[in-house]
């Protein structure tokens, strides 16, 4: 739709109409957003406590319910956005000991929940683990596994890889996201449950992109969040280097001796 190619966003977010959320209850979001970036092992009773050590007299179920709604789920040590389907198929997980050598040997996929000023979004991104270089991304007001597709495409655009990694969540174990992979000839693989380390790149992003990007900005609106989010995906594929990379930037990893690649614009 022509709209959400003006605004940037994926067609999920131009449908979705969420319901209204108490200026409350979006401050302890914010609050328990931030403190779970810091301490991912924080379940409901630790934050519930935690909240009431800040002022805020709240019960235990109102910390679950927000909790939940953001997609953190307190049986695990690490965010888990997604929940599985019983209807779906779960691979298993194949990277456990494989040596990463090259780019494009593995993708992962994941998402993350985005404060606003007044609401929040969700985030999710496709990464080369290689290189941690981005491939694709996109913005959503609602946890439908339509903005995960997109990004995918989008990756798809670029190169293909040997194998791809996601948690169980039902976005990932859909149908339709599996069936693309399978078409490809792409393996799937699953993190396992409660297993922190299975995806320990992509969520070593999501921590940069919050104290790097979010936590300094209030955005006003979804244009905003997509600008300040695309300007830093720029920064951190082209311009930020990273010292497990020998100190050069994704971009120049991902795309070294692989000159018959072209880098698509929206990467530049």
């Amino acid at each position: 739709m022509r709209q959400c190619e003006l605004l940037g966003i994926s067609r999920s977010t131009y449908y979705y109409r969420p319901r209204p959320i108490s200026e409350l209850n979006l401050e302890l979001m914010r609050l328990i957003d931030e403190q779970y970036t810091k301490t991912p092992f924080y379940g409901v009773p630790r934050m519930t406590a935690w909240l009431r050590r800040q002022g805020y007299e709240i019960n235990h179920k109102r910390v679950e319910r927000l909790m939940k709604l953001m997609g953190l789920q307190a049986v695990y040590p690490k965010r888990r956005l997604t929940v599985a389907s019983k209807e779906h198929k779960i691979y298993p997980y194949l990277l456990r000991g494989v040596e990463i050598k090259e780019p494009d040997q593995v993708w992962s996929a994941d998402i993350t929940y985005i404060r606003m000023l007044r609401g929040f979004l969700y985030l999710v991104a496709v990464m080369d683990w290689y290189s941690r270089y981005v491939l694709a991304w996109e913005l959503s007001i609602s946890m439908e596994k339509e903005f995960c597709l997109e990004a995918l495409d989008k990756a798809l655009k670029i190169s293909c890889p040997e194998i791809f990694n996601t948690d169980q969540g039902s976005q990932f174990t859909s149908r339709e996201f599996t069936g693309r992979l399978e078409n490809e000839g792409i393996a799937i693989s699953m993190d396992g449950r409660g297993r922190v380390f299975d995806n320990i790149f992509i969520e070593r992003l999501w921590r940069t992109v919050k104290y790097e990007e979010v936590y300094l900005h209030d955005y006003g609106n979804v244009r905003e969040a997509k600008e300040g989010l695309t300007r830093y995906f720029e920064f951190y594929n082209n311009e930020r280097i990273h010292s497990s990379l020998g100190d050069l930037t994704p971009q120049e990893v991902y795309f070294k001796g692989r000159k018959e690649v072209s880098i698509p614009r929206w990467a530049l």
